[in-house]
């Protein structure tokens, strides 16, 4: 069995997600294209306070990029992309969606099963609303909104017409056509999918081995937890999926210090050296998985956004700092759009890492310039606060 270092490890798992390669003198859709092939799924969330996530993994893989390049590539009616409940919910080629049949199925069933749940009292709303996707074609839940049922009841506070379309899209009965200012629109799959990966078929076995074998491609180097993650896949179906990719000489099984029995990519590359500086999102594929980025390199992460201001240790939405092959700190950024400000809300240094202060202004310089804004100002919380606001003015 081949050995890996851990150094080895987290260099082949880095190089897989995009980073260490050449910088490009200019980021269009070809480039972004194939940071979102690279990825295979690019997670959404709504939080706004520095910029929403699926924006900062392509920002920090490629650099200053035109966020509206972004916008019509994946959300345009007519994109090559959709999102369905991937990692959590995620942009996703559209050629994969058949690949998710089985988890639509998984959701059927389970509906089905519980006869007091909200659909089975409310098929008359469910079935009005997926005619006037068919008789109106893609629209989003604030277009198709009647009246009479717009009452919040419980489940996230939706409307009846929003679980109605959220049910819908999750046992794929509709699809997402794109957003218009963050708000999903919906439509019947054949007003989206093309008709032949709308009649793509494809078993559970199979469609699980091949979400696997993506897995391992985007993670380069893994263990089974890591491989099932990435599409919330089960370790059983994951484990089998795992086996037969080793038969066939894809996964090549390796021996990493601390990480248990882990499997190689075939075609991963091993790279000498990283060299990045980036800020990752908590929903960047490099730290979603918790585990893996503690064991990969030493970093414990959890975001606070849901812990009281006065209980918080690092900050509301603290973002791991990359440099080269190690997370070395981590700093909490607010877009101050009416001030024109970059707001440094805390910074913190990661154990006994060095930090290099140069390289960490221009970041945040580059930022500041893709977000629009003028200025940097750095609060006094953190360890690496004082020595960044000397580094920034000096």
């Amino acid at each position: 069995m081949e050995s890996l270092s851990p150094a080895q490890a987290r260099r082949v798992a880095l190089a897989a997600q995009g980073f260490g390669a050449a910088a490009k003198p200019s980021i269009g859709t070809r480039q972004l294209r194939g940071t979102l092939d690279r990825l295979s799924v690019l997670q959404l969330d709504s939080v706004t306070v520095f910029e929403r996530s699926h924006y900062l993994p392509v920002f920090a893989r490629l650099g200053h990029y035109d966020k509206g390049d972004l916008d019509r590539l994946v959300f345009a009616r007519k994109s090559n992309y959709t999102e369905y409940w991937a990692h959590e919910a995620a942009l996703i080629p559209i050629e994969h969606w058949p690949l998710f049949r089985w988890r639509m199925q998984f959701w059927r069933d389970y509906y089905a099963a519980h006869p007091a749940a909200w659909m089975h009292t409310n098929d008359a709303h469910i079935a009005w609303v997926r005619a006037e996707l068919a008789e109106k074609g893609p629209l989003a839940a604030s277009q198709i909104e009647d009246d009479s049922r717009t009452g919040k009841t419980g489940w996230w506070d939706w409307s009846d017409t929003k679980r109605a379309l959220e049910y819908l899209f999750r046992v794929g009965e509709v699809v997402s056509a794109g957003r218009t200012r963050f708000e999903r629109t919906y439509a019947l799959p054949e007003q989206k999918i093309p008709a032949a990966v709308l009649a793509t078929e494809i078993n559970q076995a199979d469609a699980v081995r091949e979400l696997v074998r993506k897995s391992a491609i985007a993670h380069g180097v893994g263990t089974l937890r890591d491989l099932a993650d990435y599409y919330r896949i089960k370790q059983g179906p994951a484990k089998a999926a795992v086996d037969d990719l080793v038969d066939a000489g894809e996964l090549l099984p390796v021996a990493v210090a601390g990480w248990g029995p882990a499997y190689l990519h075939r075609d991963a590359r091993i790279p000498r050296r990283i060299e990045a500086t980036a800020l990752l999102s908590p929903f960047d594929p490099v730290v979603w998985e918790r585990a893996r980025a503690e064991r990969m390199f030493g970093f414990r992460y959890r975001i606070e956004i849901y812990t009281p201001a006065d209980k918080r240790v690092f900050g509301y939405y603290t973002l791991p700092l990359l440099i080269d092959e190690q997370l070395v700190g981590r700093i909490d950024l607010k877009s101050d759009r009416q001030a024109r400000v970059l707001r440094v809300q805390s910074a913190w240094r990661e154990g006994d890492h060095a930090v290099d202060l140069d390289r960490v202004v221009g970041l945040l310089r580059r930022i500041a310039a893709w977000q629009g804004l003028d200025g940097i100002e750095v609060a006094e919380w953190g360890d690496l606060a004082s020595p960044l606001r000397l580094a920034i003015t000096r």
